[in-house]
């Protein structure tokens, strides 16, 4: 119990240690900050929960040091739909201007990237990279893709694709698609005509899934900047003015010092965290230590990290969009397999856990960004490894079922025992460290060894060790 405790305290003091580690990444030379300057920080991969952290912890520092802008250097495939617009929001709420920079050469803004980029004060581009593709995948996902269709046309056209008679393969299937490009096409619309930038193509973009090169942008006012670097992007930004609620602000950034943010501790580990086949085997870790806790009582170790692991997964999917049938697969699949290690019923619990947690761990997440989908080759190793370990239970419970006897009275058949002594087929004989009444056959005789054929109550009945039907385990 002592050991639990002092393993307990150690952990607190890890997770105290990874909090204050990032409050202080947080305020890095916040005290020393006398004069203006410009806070970069990089967005890179998927955009998701830990992207929002980051992105509001930034512009919270903009907030607690003397700032004249915040520049995101953006490099994303897309992301989650809630983590977008929460980033849109904290963009669009920021007391600095924000400038969204697409770079470096190579990188691009897809999908989530376009809505963020149009969202920002100043949208600029590195010459090599491009934008666009925002159509959605999926209700719940990011917005796009319904192609040349207006806003108020949604029903008209989501009867014609029911119907089957819309030959566009980026047609929505049904009408919540439909109703959710239309939301998208709007939102992307007034993000646009709010920065005053080209509104009709940031539509096409989420209808018909455009995209566009950095030149391309930059001609048809998709963009305000094309800069090489940082340091080119400041300059040309320098002197702009931009919209900033209901008032204008002109740009004073050309010269000033550049801090740049790094990612902070808890923010890594919210990345981390954020990724679905973490979570998942966080989750499966958490539930065989705590079997394994149950099986052996004051392990500890097994409990305690099990208890972690599957508090730290459930937090996890509480980041993501879940489906939640999937996530009731698989509580009923890990249901189904405790019930199997505890009540052995051969196979059949644990077989159907494993086949409901394989189809739930698909269903899990909610989402078609691939970042954020459960690999199929986790799914595989998962059951494997499920599978083997019911094989290991199946094959202890087999081996318990075949083993003799050890409590009760049928453990005495078949144990040797000597014949105290004996008249007429009746008598006692020592057998296992007791003396017994026994019954058998007439010409038994003191000190012959014998061998237990049955037992009637407190009565044993013997016959001689080679008897043949001893050796068939007979009796009463």
């Amino acid at each position: 119990m002592e050991l639990a405790k002092q393993q307990l305290r150690f952990l607190c003091l890890i997770i105290l240690a990874f909090l204050s580690a990032d409050r202080l990444d947080g305020q890095v030379d916040t005290a020393e900050a006398t004069e203006n300057r410009v806070l970069h920080t990089v967005i890179e991969g998927p955009i998701g929960p830990a992207t929002v952290h980051h992105v509001a912890r930034v512009l919270e520092g903009s907030r607690n040091q003397p700032t004249s802008a915040v520049v995101f250097q953006l490099n994303t495939p897309g992301g989650l739909a809630d983590a977008t617009r929460e980033i849109i929001s904290e963009i669009l709420l920021s007391p600095v201007p924000v400038i969204t920079y697409v770079a470096p050469p190579g990188a691009h803004a897809a999908s989530a990237g376009t809505y963020i980029l149009y969202a920002s004060h100043v949208a600029a581009m590195a010459p090599g990279t491009n934008l666009g593709a925002a159509t959605p995948v999926a209700i719940g996902g990011l917005p796009g893709g319904l192609p040349g269709q207006p806003p108020d046309a949604a029903d008209e056209k989501s009867d014609e694709t029911e119907e089957g008679t819309s030959d566009d393969p980026l047609a929505p299937k049904d009408i919540m698609s439909a109703k959710a490009t239309n939301d998208a096409a709007a939102l992307i619309r007034s993000l646009a005509e709010m920065h005053d930038r080209n509104a009709d193509w940031a539509e096409s973009a989420v209808r018909q899934a455009e995209s566009l090169s950095a030149t391309q942008a930059l001609e048809l006012n998709v963009i305000d900047l094309m800069a090489s670097d940082l340091h080119g992007l400041l300059r040309d930004a320098d002197g702009r003015s931009v919209v900033m609620g209901e008032t204008r602000e002109t740009l004073k950034v050309s010269g000033l010092p550049v801090e740049r943010i790094e990612m902070g501790t808890v923010t890594r580990i919210l990345s981390i965290l954020s990724n679905p086949n973490v979570a998942l085997v966080l989750m499966m870790l958490g539930v065989y230590g705590l079997i394994f806790e149950f099986w052996n009582p004051g392990a500890v170790v097994p409990g305690v990290v099990g208890a972690i692991c599957l508090t730290l997964g459930l937090y996890a999917l509480n980041q993501l969009p879940l489906d939640y049938a999937g996530l009731a697969l698989i509580g009923l699949g890990i249901a189904f397999m405790v019930a199997e290690a505890f009540s052995p019923s051969f196979g059949v619990l644990g077989l159907g856990g494993i086949i409901a947690f394989s189809l739930g761990a698909a269903m899990l997440v909610d989402t078609e960004v691939e970042a954020y989908r459960v690999s199929w080759w986790l799914i595989g190793v998962m059951a494997m490894v499920s599978a083997s370990i019911l094989a290991v239970l199946l094959g202890y419970t087999i081996q318990t079922y075949q083993r003799a006897p050890v409590t009760g009275a049928n453990r005495m058949i078949g144990a040797p025992a000597r014949v105290l002594d004996w008249s007429d087929g009746v008598g006692f004989v020592w057998v296992e460290g007791e003396r017994w009444k026994a019954d058998g056959n007439a010409d038994l005789r003191p000190g012959q060894e014998v061998r237990v054929l049955g037992v009637d109550g407190l009565t044993l009945r013997v016959g001689p060790a080679m008897d043949k039907q001893s050796e068939t385990g007979g009796g009463v």
